[in-house]
C-alpha cells in the first residue's frame, strides 16, 4: 500500500477539521469539499470510514516532524557505496 507523506496527512486533517468547525453543511460547495477531503483521507490511509481515517492519519503523524525529509534521505546513496 502506498503511504501518504506526513505533510499531506497533516494538511488533510487540518482542512477536514476546519470545514467541520465552520459547519460545512450550510453550503453545497463546502459540503462537497468535506466529502472530497473525507474520501481522500480514506484513500490515503487505506480505510473505508472517515473516523478511522482520522485515527490512522493521526497515528502516522505521531512523532513525525513537519519537515520530514525521510523520502529525500532514502533517495540519497549511502556514503562509501
Amino acid at each position: 500500500m502506498l503511504m501518504a507523506h506526513p505533510a499531506v496527512l497533516k494538511d488533510l486533517i487540518g482542512q477536514y477539521e476546519a470545514l467541520t468547525l465552520l459547519g460545512a453543511e450550510e453550503s453545497p460547495q463546502a459540503r462537497q469539499r468535506l466529502a472530497d477531503i473525507s474520501y481522500t483521507l480514506c484513500v490515503a490511509t487505506g480505510t473505508k470510514d472517515v473516523d478511522m481515517a482520522l485515527i490512522a492519519a493521526r497515528h502516522r503523524l505521531s512523532g513525525a516532524r513537519p519537515e520530514d525529509d525521510s523520502l529525500l534521505q532514502a533517495a540519497e546513496p549511502a556514503a562509501g557505496v
